[in-house]
Parts: structure tokens; C-alpha cells; sequence
């Protein structure tokens, strides 16, 4: 087959013919089942892969990529962004795309993977790890986790790991920015950054772990079957395989970098708006007979209208492009949501919040409605999402008509947004509920140490500064902070001589941006250096809250040595012996 690349794929193009096959041929070789290089395999693994999915097929973002056309379209892309700002990936995770690339290269060069596979699997699975929320190793800030593969709604895997990766003895659960189940992990897991561990929530190790997974049977990926299968392997999902397709053509066409945290992250997800995912691969579809005529069904009130399923979108066939079946409707009408006692919803950034979104459904009667579907959804210009990393959520009703949202978890923006619940297929009146994300504060930092802090011109200074913030009193964690050298106690500009830091390049940078206090407060600055101009310098630091703290440094020649070197005296040597 001609290769993939360079045809423009939406979600339904790839044929159901070519689909099919591949997923019945993933079902019979139950995925990558080839022996594995022990040099590739974790320590003690066997020599075939768990059978299944690398994902367990978890679910996974279904958002596609904005539409290329010569006239603009009408709908926005998701979070309100734009072409531009969906083509950016976090620059952390783009680098390890790209060394897996040239790592997989570099052994085994038949198997012609682009590091934009990765971004595009990336992408569906975490968000690319939730838009680069990651250290400078590459590890997320938060371990991501799929939800609980108990069977209910999803697979039944029984724990693997004794919780080691996942945290749950009872089942297991996806975990990283590429999404691999602990058992997956245990035979493909990878040390792409060569720290010593094999880490499925580092975007190094996950990167080049998926990279191997996908190469796995001797594949080439220039190849159109050998890519089909490669995606489906993952998740057997034909709906997985063509969004997957979609971001891949979308990023071969060009990305840019920007800043870790500042990635586009992703809306909808594909156990949201279809509640039902079920586990098991479909079989290949039976040859259809010959058409015959049946008189098309009645419309719904709701169909093609706003509040109906989707705001007039109709609604996904039954088998959901593979094994997804939409959940019947309640068998009462629901006519409104009411609040089930939710209180103030507020958190500081980068915390869960404590407080839950409950609703009650009721009928136009008062009574409580069993087995709704109530969606739940983020609304507002916010990186706040739901547990998982969705930015909405589908629940069900109980005998008492309440339904409550997953845990929400706040990002890094602070400000005000809305969670919206509304009913599944119906235009019952829903509610909303004003939330916010609070920014931590500290009112008062002080070094930790009252040691002066002196460097010699060219030299690196002795000591680094480190500095306890506090709020009213209290430790002051997870404070944003920033350090720039000024240019004096009246001119809060960066200087341009004296002390300064480095940065990743090894450059002079005066301004450092980005800095936090760590869980007890404390933030220890990096390594400074002095340039050769000596004399007195200042460098400030600044908290939201009003914490200041202005310390001096001071960069001195070093004096030289006063002691005078021994001299010979009126000729005689000092041991010399008087004579007799």
C-alpha cells in the first residue's frame, strides 16, 4: 500500500474495510506478540507482550486538530485557541518525541517512525501531558492516571503491579502522559533520559517506550498497513486509529515549540460522550445484503435542535465506530436540575478542590429522577480540570436523582470559571455554578541564613541564595516567585552588569521567571556568577502577596597577601652559630 502520509484524514475516512481488517487482525495476533531484544524488555519480563492493548484501551481525547480549508470555518478550535496555538507543542515533551525518534533510528532504522506518531498518540492520550506539565526531567507534576479498569465500563484488568505504578491492588489503571497499563509497562517500560529508572509518568521514558511498542513485529511505519496496525495496537479502536491519523497528518504539516504548561490542552474525551466504552475488540462487520426499503423513524422534538444531543449534532451511530453503545434514556423526563447542596467551590492553584458539583435531577413534579445522564463541564477561560484530565464528565443519576462531579483539580491559571451541568438528550433547565481558582500568596520571605554572600570577579559565588516564604505566618508552599538583580533599591530593573544567573544554554540571565516555593516554603535559588566588574549589588525578590525580600551581594577582588616573604640580614645566615 502507498503510505499514509500526506492525505488529509478526518474521523470516518478511513474505510470500514481497512479498518475491520486491521482490527480482526490485531484481535487473532492479540497484539505485538513478536520476541522482544532482552536489551528492550524490562528485567524479568517474558518473551510476549500481555495480550490486549498498550492502553488497555483506556479512553482518550477525541478532539481533532482544526480544519485546513480556504474558507474558515465557523466553529472555533478547542479553549478558544486558534491553528497556531493547537501546532504548539511543550517544549519538554517535543524534545523527548524527538530523541525517541532518533533513539529508534539510531537501532532500528526499518521501522521509519516520525516522532510525530508520538505527539499524535501523545495528544489523544494525555493532552501531551496535560500541555507540558513537567519538571526538567521530563517526570509530570501529577502522576496521570486512566480510570479503574474494574469492568465497569471499561476493561476488567485485575492488578498487576500490586500498585506500584498505578497506586490501586485491586485493578489496574493507564498511567503517564502515553498512557500504558502496569503490565504493558513491566515488558516495554524504557529509560529514554538515562536516570537509572524506568518511569511511565516521564515523557523520556514513555516516549521511547511507545516508540519500541509501535515498531514491535518488524513493522514499517512508511507502510499504510504496517502504521493502521501499529495505532490499533494501542487501542483497538477504529475511531482511535482515525483521530490518531488526524493529529499525525496535522503536525507533519508543521508545529512550533512553546513553553512547558502552555499546551493546548484538549476538551472532550471519548468516555464523556460515550459513557459506555466497552473493552472488548468488535468482530469484522457480516457482508450486508442487498438494501431494502424501511420507513425512516419519526423525529424527536429534540432532534437537529439546540439543548438536544450535542446542540442539533446527531447523534453517534450505536456501535460508536467499533464497540460504543449511547446509554437508553431515563425512563421519566427530567425538567430540572437543582443544586444537592454543593458549597463554595475554591482552591488555590495546582490543588484538588474539596468541594464536589452535586445536582438533583427532578421532574416537573418535584420527584427525583433515576438513571439521567448528566454532563458536567468546565466552562471559562481556565487550565481547571476533572480528575483524569477532562475538561467535562458524564454521570449518572442514583435512586435519589443525584449525581456528582468527579474531583476537580486546579491548573496553574488563577481566576473565576462556571461548571455547567446539564441532562443528557433533553432540554431540561440545567444550572451553574461559580467556581475559582485562587492564587497562592505570600506576604513575607527571609534567607534562611545571615551569611554574607561574596563572589570574586569571573568567579561562581561560594553560597546560593535561599529564602522561606510565608503568608500571614504560616508556610507559604507552592508559591509563584520571580528573581531579578536590579539596579538599586529605587530602579527595579534588570541590570546589565554585575552578578547574574544561567540558563539552560549556559547564558547570562538577570531575571529569573517561573520560580516556586517548595511544600515547607523554602525556594533555594540557583548557582550565581560574578562578571569582572567588581563592587555592590542587589538582587530582589517578589511573591504574589506582597512578599519582597531585597538581598545584597557584593563581588571583591581578593586582597593580597601581607605577610612578607623571609630576607637574608647583614650578610649572616639566621641559623648561622656565634663563634667562640
Amino acid at each position: 500500500m502507498a503510505p499514509v502520509f500526506g492525505r488529509r484524514l478526518r474521523r470516518g475516512t478511513v474505510t470500514a474495510a481497512v479498518a475491520a481488517a486491521a482490527v480482526a487482525a490485531l484481535a487473532a495476533s492479540q497484539a505485538p506478540g513478536a520476541a522482544i531484544p532482552r536489551d528492550e524488555r524490562a528485567a524479568g519480563a517474558s518473551d510476549t507482550p500481555p495480550p490486549g492493548s498498550a492502553t488497555g484501551d483506556s479512553p482518550y481525547f477525541t478532539d481533532l486538530p482544526p480544519l485546513q480549508s480556504p474558507v474558515p470555518p465557523t466553529g472555533a478550535p478547542p479553549n478558544g485557541g486558534d491553528k497556531d496555538a493547537e501546532a504548539g507543542l511543550p517544549a519538554t515533551v517535543l524534545d523527548a518525541y524527538k530523541k525517541a525518534e532518533s533513539a529508534l533510528t539510531a537501532d532500528g532504522p526499518g521501522c521509519n517512525l516520525p516522532w510525530q506518531l508520538l505527539a499524535a498518540i501523545g495528544k489523544v492520550e494525555s493532552g501531551q501531558a496535560r500541555g507540558g506539565r513537567v519538571d526538567a526531567n521530563g517526570t509530570t507534576l501529577k502522576p496521570i492516571l486512566g480510570p479503574v479498569l474494574n469492568g465497569d465500563g471499561f476493561a476488567k484488568i485485575t492488578d498487576t503491579d500490586k500498585g506500584a505504578y498505578d497506586g490501586d491492588r485491586t485493578h489496574d489503571r493507564a498511567v503517564g502522559p502515553m498512557q500504558f497499563i502496569p503490565s504493558t509497562w513491566a515488558t516495554w517500560g524504557q529509560d529514554g533520559n538515562s536516570d537509572g529508572k524506568k518511569d511511565p509518568n516521564n515523557i523520556y521514558d514513555a516516549a521511547l517506550a511507545a516508540g519500541r511498542y509501535l515498531c514491535a513485529n518488524d513493522r514499517d511505519l512508511s507502510v499504510e498497513a504496517d502504521l493502521h496496525q501499529a495505532i490499533l495496537s494501542y487501542n483497538r479502536s477504529t475511531e482511535y486509529l482515525n483521530t490518531v491519523l488526524s493529529w499525525l497528518e496535522y503536525y507533519r504539516k508543521g508545529t512550533h515549540e512553546v513553553p512547558d504548561g502552555r499546551g493546548v490542552l484538549p476538551d472532550d474525551r471519548s468516555d464523556t460522550r460515550y459513557p459506555s466504552v466497552g473493552a472488548t475488540p468488535p468482530p469484522p462487520p457480516v457482508q450486508p445484503k442487498a438494501p431494502s426499503y424501511t420507513p425512516p423513524p419519526k423525529p424527536r422534538p429534540d432532534d437537529g435542535k439546540p439543548g438536544g444531543d450535542g446542540g442539533g449534532k446527531p447523534k453517534p451511530p450505536g456501535d460508536g465506530g467499533g464497540h460504543e453503545k449511547p446509554d437508553p434514556p431515563a425512563s421519566v423526563e427530567v425538567d430540572v436540575l437543582a443544586n444537592a447542596g454543593t458549597g463554595d467551590l475554591v482552591a488555590k492553584t495546582g490543588d484538588a478542590f474539596a468541594e464536589r458539583v452535586a445536582v438533583r435531577a427532578e421532574s416537573d413534579k418535584g420527584d427525583a429522577v433515576p438513571k439521567a445522564k448528566v454532563k458536567f463541564t468546565v466552562v471559562g477561560d481556565t487550565d481547571t480540570r476533572f480528575d483524569g484530565g477532562a475538561r467535562s464528565a458524564v454521570v449518572t443519576t442514583g435512586n435519589s436523582g443525584k449525581a456528582t462531579a468527579p474531583v476537580l483539580e486546579a491548573g496553574e491559571k488563577a481566576g473565576k470559571f462556571t461548571v455547567r451541568a446539564t441532562v443528557v438528550n433533553s432540554r431540561a433547565t440545567g444550572v451553574d455554578f461559580d467556581a475559582e481558582v485562587a492564587e497562592r500568596r505570600a506576604d513575607a520571605l527571609a534567607r534562611t541564613s545571615d551569611k554574607a554572600l561574596v563572589g570574586a570577579p569571573g568567579k561562581e559565588f561560594a553560597d546560593q541564595v535561599e529564602v522561606k516564604a510565608t503568608d500571614h505566618g504560616k508556610v507559604a508552599a507552592g508559591v509563584a516567585a520571580t528573581a531579578t538583580m536590579i539596579k538599586s533599591a529605587t530602579d527595579a530593573t534588570a541590570n546589565d552588569k554585575g552578578p547574574y544567573f544561567k540558563d539552560a544554554d549556559g547564558k547570562p540571565v538577570r531575571t529569573l521567571k517561573g520560580l516556586k516555593t517548595g511544600p515547607n516554603g523554602v525556594l533555594k535559588l540557583p548557582k550565581m556568577y560574578a562578571d569582572d566588574a567588581a563592587g555592590t549589588y542587589l538582587l530582589r525578590i517578589v511573591t504574589p502577596g506582597g512578599g519582597t525580600l531585597t538581598v545584597e551581594l557584593k563581588v571583591t577582588a581578593p586582597e593580597p597577601d601581607a605577610t612578607p616573604s623571609p630576607t637574608a640580614s647583614s650578610g649572616a645566615s639566621p641559623s648561622a652559630s656565634p663563634s667562640a
